[in-house]
């Protein structure tokens, strides 16, 4: 084996285990977001409760994920691509779970009925969010398909600004209609951190358009 093959076996699969990590990473916030969606059409407190666990479950496993690419990125001197946009993605897509799992925690600890049309619409669009982000995170690693990473960044951007528009309207209707200001201090913090969750998403939308202009 040339000296040369000896450098591809050593560098290449510790280059690409960035893009495997970051792939698992998108994909388990992706289906945390889906257990959000379930958990806001969810009735029963129980049940919830047991749709939380497995979100939690997956939190701690993406804090796992997160570990190891902050691992890996002291051990390598060759990255895919900057370390800065390295760290900055997985503390982008570590912060979405993480709001995620606050928005779950958040709805049973105050003992609040998600079942209603602004929490419905808040999760759908962190689920949105959730879907481009992976959608575009899937195609980093060879960065053929570039229309479909802008694509799912635009869309990324504007579900962002949809969440912000629902988050407006949710707290004019909360005080237009809840009367119990306990009720109002709960609810809005929920919406707040579900918002938060969605400007995550943008985040990681943002560091990824920088990551394709410089390598594109």
């Amino acid at each position: 084996m040339s000296a040369f093959n000896s450098l591809l076996k050593i560098f290449l699969p510790k280059d690409r285990v960035f893009y495997n990590l970051f792939e698992e990473v998108a994909v388990t916030v992706e289906l945390m977001s889906q257990l959000l969606k379930q958990l806001v059409n969810e009735p029963q407190f129980e049940e919830r409760e047991k749709l939380i666990s497995q979100i939690e479950d997956l939190e701690h496993k993406n804090d796992e994920l997160t570990h190891r690419i902050f691992t890996e990125l002291s051990r390598n001197f060759i990255t895919p691509f900057d370390r800065e946009d390295i760290h900055y993605l997985a503390t982008s897509l570590d912060d979405i779970a993480d709001y995620i799992f606050a928005s779950a925690k958040k709805i049973n600890f105050y003992r609040v009925d998600p079942m209603q049309g602004n929490f419905r619409k808040m999760a759908e669009l962190i689920n949105m969010g959730a879907v481009n982000v992976k959608s575009a995170i899937l195609e980093l690693r060879n960065m053929k398909n570039m229309r479909q990473i802008t694509d799912a960044l635009v869309r990324v951007n504007s579900i962002e600004n949809q969440a912000d528009d629902e988050f407006d309207a949710a707290i004019f209707n909360l005080f237009a209609t809840e009367n119990d200001a306990k009720e109002i201090i709960k609810k809005r913090e929920i919406f707040t951190v579900m918002e938060i969750a969605t400007d995550k998403c943008e985040d990681v939308a943002n560091v990824i358009e920088s990551i394709i202009v410089k390598y594109a």
